[in-house]
């Protein structure tokens, strides 16, 4: 489907801090056939990847050399700067203070109490991805936590999501008005105790053996499933860089 404007409290977006560029491209681009053409240099290269000209991410580089490599969310909102105090405020680590990319937007990085990182983005010219939920794009973003009660009282206070709690340790639905615009979940047992609490990415695809066999070509690694899902069967993997990330087979829900 087709987004042209996000409201305030909607993920819009969704990037790759890579420590090589043109190789995460390569990856992604051969992955989910996105176009990805060189960013400016002032920009550091940053990538805007699209899907018949629709923007559906970034491939951007590393703000720091030692940060992981991995994919941020970032959540639409009319005052970054405000937000990034907000997040302060209830007990968050403001990791890159508000800033504006040149005609683009206002952006600001923070950690909740547990240590998830999210990304806070006020528009300008960049509405965030303009093609969601179908194959070759990104269809959600789901926090694992080790701290639900944390969690919720953290982004409540700051993106006024409103919680809808799983049933039987399932996600819980994070809202914005009657609209289910994330999740959130406590981190599973067999998820390995080195991996921090996250905000975890997933793209859709249409066949999702096919996408598992293609990203083992271009040297990723499948690390679970695929298992099934009322949606369609998921998958994660992690690419060649190490960033990790899941996969539905949107056209295949049982």
């Amino acid at each position: 489907m087709e987004i042209e404007n996000y409201e305030h409290g909607r993920p819009s977006w969704v990037d790759l801090a890579s420590p090589d560029i043109a190789a995460s491209s390569a990856f992604y681009g051969g992955l989910f056939g996105w176009d990805t053409p060189p960013g400016p240099p002032e920009m550091g290269g940053y990538v805007v990847a699209t899907v018949d000209g629709k923007p559906v991410a970034g491939i951007g580089p590393k703000m720091d050399p030692n940060m992981p490599t991995v994919w941020t969310t970032y959540v639409n909102v009319d005052d970054a700067d405000a937000t990034a105090a907000a997040a302060s405020g209830a007990g968050g680590q403001v990791l890159v203070a508000p800033m504006d990319i040149p005609e683009a937007g206002r952006m600001a990085i923070v950690a909740d109490p547990t240590g998830a990182v999210i990304g806070i983005w006020q528009p300008n010219q960049h509405r965030g991805a303009q093609l969601v939920n179908e194959p070759s794009a990104w269809v959600w973003a789901q926090l694992f936590t080790t701290d639900l009660h944390a969690a919720e009282a953290f982004y409540t206070k700051v993106f006024g999501w409103g919680v809808k709690s799983g049933e039987g340790g399932g996600p819980s639905e994070l809202t914005v008005g009657e609209n289910t615009v994330a999740s959130m979940m406590l981190k599973p047992a067999e998820m390995p105790a080195d991996v921090p609490p996250h905000w975890h990415v997933y793209f859709g695809v249409s066949d999702i053996d096919v996408a598992l066999a293609r990203i083992a070509e271009l040297g990723g690694t499948a690390v679970f499933g695929p298992v099934p899902m009322d949606f369609g069967p998921l998958a994660t993997a992690v690419d060649p860089a190490g960033a990790s990330f899941s996969i539905v087979g949107m056209a295949q829900a049982a």
